[in-house]
């Protein structure tokens, strides 16, 4: 079996942090989001390749990726962003055998197993959710096989939502589908991936659908905080052996070796990177990365890069990588 990531976007929804980190490679519960997936795909066992569609930051992801996992790969940048479609046809010359195609910007409980027994022509996972205003959504037929994906319906026609996971036996026609999308008008310049299994379908192709148990998002920052906190509980949870004086740790919180916390209470839901300082604060619902230093303050619902410094601030924030917040009047007193 093949592989195919496709991570060339540029994540604007998480800006400041995704001008100097790809999306995929921000981190939650001490990890990156990409790799909780990678890791199920090492687990499989019978992958021969991985395609890797690379963009943005594109040799960051490339030297992750290498350093961290054996599996061979190759890298191929989408120079032009033209879509979903736009990005897997550029897999087409690396594939020729069933491929599994993971959008992983996303976090996902799913048994990927079945793809080494399914006799369908693909399998797509979806996620039933409440809010499928949203989502792309998946119809299905009497014998549980997609009939269509409706963009963000404004009825219920379906609460099945897509979430970028997809396993194609019949590979042939996927790339014939891909091939006739990519001749037809782009949508606001774009191609979708989506569109292609559309012309499966319609040329006799079983896809079979399959809900995912758990789906984590990490595309914004309230669902990116949100997974944090759900990874935390779901065991990835970590405290260091000793703390420093008048320190109190509220579980659940993953923090790395070499923190300092003095004097300071720590979560709940608080992921807090290597090397940082935490003294005379509050703080929870929040990522923090390497090496900063928060000092005199109450933060929630924050998300810091590294080296970051914090001095008297109450309240949420979203701050990049080397930069310095202060405040003359809030903030917790020593």
């Amino acid at each position: 079996m093949k592989v195919i990531i496709p991570l060339a976007g540029k994540g604007t929804r998480l800006r400041p942090h995704t001008h100097v980190v790809p999306k995929p490679m921000l981190k939650v519960a001490g990890r990156p989001v990409m790799s909780y997936v990678m890791d199920d795909v090492q687990r499989l066992g019978n992958v021969e390749q991985v395609v890797y569609i690379t963009g943005h930051l594109k040799d960051k992801v490339e030297a992750y990726t290498r350093a961290t996992y054996d599996i061979p790969s190759v890298f191929i940048e989408q120079k032009v962003q033209d879509g979903t479609a736009g990005a897997v046809a550029l897999a087409q010359p690396y594939v020729d055998q069933p491929v599994l195609i993971i959008f992983v910007d996303t976090i996902f409980d799913a048994d990927l197993s079945i793809t080494k027994t399914t006799d369908a022509d693909g399998i797509i996972w979806t996620k039933e959710v409440e809010d499928y205003q949203r989502f792309g959504v998946v119809v299905t037929d009497a014998e549980g096989h997609m009939t269509k994906i409706v963009e963000k319906p404004t009825t219920p026609i379906s609460k099945r939502a897509n979430i970028g996971l997809y396993y194609i036996r019949n590979w042939k026609l996927l790339f014939e589908g891909i091939q006739h999308v990519l001749t037809t008008a782009p949508n606001k310049g774009e191609w979708y991936l989506t569109d292609a299994f559309q012309y499966m379908i319609d040329h006799g192709a079983k896809i079979k659908v399959v809900d995912v148990e758990g789906w984590y998002d990490a595309g914004q920052l309230e669902t990116l905080l949100d997974t944090n906190r759900t990874m935390l509980e779901k065991g990835r949870a970590r405290r260091p052996a000793q703390l420093g004086e008048g320190a109190t740790i509220v579980e659940p919180v993953y923090i790395e070796d070499g923190v300092t916390i003095e004097h300071a209470t720590v979560g709940p839901n608080v992921s807090l990177g290597a090397g940082s300082i935490v003294r005379h604060s509050v703080v929870r619902d929040a990522v923090i990365g390497d090496k900063a230093v928060i000092e005199h303050a109450q933060l929630h619902d924050t998300f810091l890069g590294d080296h970051v410094v914090v001095h008297g601030v109450t309240g949420a924030l979203n701050v990049g990588d080397h930069s310095e917040i202060r405040s003359t009047t809030g903030g917790v007193k020593p």
